[in-house]
This record gives structure tokens, sequence and C-alpha cells, in this order.
């Protein structure tokens, strides 16, 4: 099959070369919604995606962007750190809650204000770039710890900076010989897919392995413009991976969600995970339920390709990292026999091996050198793997 890629144009009332400036894009956020006076955190997104939510109406795309008085209600659990962030916060800007990696906010600034963001407390308030301090705070602490291995670039938006500050930061990481991955966390190509110049390209290909993580959410977020950029962005040799999170009434049924990710695996993004709704400040009405989430993930097991299934998951509140959710296949476990039903109801049973007839690899010396910085790498405040 051949997906169609719907075009979404420029309105005629707005210079073609403008449109295609990632640069004035960004500048218009702040006019997105004048007429809301009074918002949780705030509100706007660019041109482009204005258009777009306009052109789907049906979608209920506008709720992902524009205030309404539901997120100013109290909630059922409401959070203003739901992540419990700045519990693992080695710097003000960088974050370790995992032993091996860190998540570094290099910018509060966003092309699109997610009305569910788990990070309310942080961006938006138009600080644009983390503070000279705080940046070489941040890079000296990831050289001192060896078992860092990933640098996770987030904030706010990190390709809303400047090729010229991006292009500084990758290689400030680059120069750090234990960093060996860096991911960066980005709606550009859902928002602004103009952002993705040939400049921009060669920068990031100058530093893999960079990896991007996107975000779309539903497929009529994927336009001819969007399906353009993505090919672009596979062709230049750069991975891409997709984080979904389930939104009430807007993306919680099989038949969107299977779309959306046939669609990003067919353009080369891999979906990767598919979040609950975190328990930010003002969310309540966008999150479902867990029961919800598992009998939508129970469709799509089986009937679509694996390449194509994410990693259903939630953040447990408050700090506790994240916790992979799967529908239940197990029926019964008699001695080492475990019996499973499969999604579509056939019954057997897998007959484990003895536990005395389990041997371990001769050979994994050669590779507990590394193993071993890792796992006794100290992360956030304080912790580690062995005061747990």
């Amino acid at each position: 099959m051949s997906f169609c890629f719907k075009p979404l144009g420029r309105p005629k009332s707005i210079d073609k070369t403008d449109w295609k400036n990632w640069k004035w894009q960004l500048k218009q956020l702040k006019n997105s919604f004048q007429e809301e006076k009074k918002t949780l955190f705030l509100a706007g997104t660019t041109p482009y995606y204005l258009r777009l939510i306009h052109r789907f109406k049906e979608s209920n795309l506008h709720q992902i962007v524009k205030p309404t008085k539901y997120e100013n209600l109290p909630g059922l659990q409401s959070f203003k750190d739901p992540l419990g962030e700045e519990k693992y916060s080695s710097t003000p800007n960088l974050i370790h809650r995992y032993p091996d990696r860190v998540l570094f906010l290099i910018t509060d600034t966003c092309g699109v204000y997610c009305r569910f963001c788990t990070r309310k407390r942080y961006t938006g308030k138009q600080k644009a770039f983390v503070s000279k301090i705080n940046y070489k705070m941040s890079l000296d602490y990831i050289k001192k710890n060896e078992g860092i291995r990933e640098v996770i670039l987030s904030g706010g938006d990190p390709l809303t900076l400047s090729n010229s500050l991006l292009e500084k930061i990758l290689k400030d990481l680059r120069v750090i010989r234990h960093v060996e991955i860096i991911r960066i966390a980005s709606r550009m190509p859902v928002v602004c897919p103009m952002r993705f110049t040939p400049q921009l390209i060669k920068i990031l290909q100058k530093y893999n392995p960079v990896f991007l993580m996107l975000h779309f959410n539903h497929p009529d977020e994927i336009t001819k413009e969007v399906a353009d950029t993505l090919k672009f962005i596979a062709d230049s040799g750069i991975l891409m991976f997709n984080q979904t999170v389930i939104l009430n009434g807007i993306n919680n049924h099989p038949a969107i969600l299977q779309a959306l990710l046939r669609r990003l695996l067919y353009l080369r993004v891999k979906p990767y995970y598919l979040f609950q709704c975190d328990p930010s400040e003002g969310s309540d009405h966008f999150r479902t339920s867990i029961k919800d989430s598992i009998e939508i993930q129970k469709e799509l097991w089986g009937r679509l390709s694996g390449l194509s299934l994410p990693n259903l998951s939630l953040d447990i509140p408050e700090g506790g990292g994240k916790a992979v959710v799967v529908p239940n296949y197990l029926e019964k476990i008699e001695g080492n026999n475990w019996t499973y039903k499969g999604w579509d109801g056939v019954v057997n049973t897998y007959k484990n091996p003895r536990n005395q007839s389990i041997k371990k690899p001769k050979n994994k010396s050669f590779y507990k050198k590394e193993w071993f910085k890792i796992k006794k790498q100290k992360y956030g405040r304080s912790r580690n793997l062995d005061s747990i």
C-alpha cells in the first residue's frame, strides 16, 4: 500500500519566503492565542501547526495547543513535577534518573506548548538558552561521571536553538570520550518541518550517532511537507524514533494509533514509546485509564508488525521511573511449565529447562569492566543501584 500524504500549503496572505523560514515560524508563537488571558502556562504554536489544526478540526488537534477552562480545574491527581525530576537533578539543568544516561535541559522554548506538557514548571519561561554557569556545571558533571554513556537533549525543544548554538552543544559533548550516544527530543518535525534545512542536517551528520526522538500523536499530523522532511532526514542517515502520548478523545482508539504507527514506520521512523499521559497540573482531561490503554495495545498486538509496535509505558509519579505496561497473556504456572494464551486465543505451554542446566557464558569477564562502570554509576543526588 502506498500512503497518500496531503499537502498543507500556505495561506495566500503570507509570503512564500516567510512561510518556509523556520525562524519566522517561531517568531509568531507569541501571537497564536492573543485572546486567551488566563492560562496555566504559556500558550502558542507555529502558523504552520495552527493551519493544520484548522484543516483537521474533527481530529481535535486544537485541544493539544489551545488553552481551555479545564486546565484550571483541580484534578484527580496533579503534580507540578510529576516525574520527580527535581529529586534527580545533579545540576539545575541536568537530570540523572538512570545510571547510564542524563537528560540535559538546554532551552525552555518550544515550537508548540502542549497543554498536557509534563514540564510546565520549566517550559515557556522565555529564558531561551541555559545560563553559562549551569551549562558549564552540567558539562563538568558529565565529564566526571564515566558511567554516563548517553546524553538526551531536551527542554523545551533543542531544535528551536540556532544552528551555531546547537553545534556548539554537540561539539562540547562529542569531546567527552565516554559519551557514546546523543539524543535530541523534538516536536519540530511536527510543528515546523521547515526547520530541517541542509545546514542543520550537516551538523547532525557531523556529530553522529545522533538520534532524533520525535513526538507525533495523530496521523493527521503527517502532511506531505512532514513526509518529505522525514524522508530527507532518513536519507541523510539520521535515525528517528517516535514517542506518542495517549490522549483522551484525540487518539485513544486502535484505528487512529495503527494509522499513525504504520505511517511513521513507512517513513522510517521507529515507534518507540506509547505513553500514559502524566498527571501534570491541568492535564486531567487528557488522561485515559491504564485499562483503556491496555485494551488498545491488545488490539494492536498480533495485528500489526512488531516493527511498528511501541512500548506501552507510564512514568511512576514523583520519580518512580518508567514501568512497561503489557497485556497479560500468562494463564497459569505449574512448576517449570508456563501456559500462555496468545493474542488470537491460541493456548499452549512453554516448558522451561531446569535451573541446574542453565550455564552462564564463560567469556563474560571481557565485558564485565564496562558493565561494572554503568552498574556502579551513581545517579540523582546520591542514589545508586546498590542503595535500592
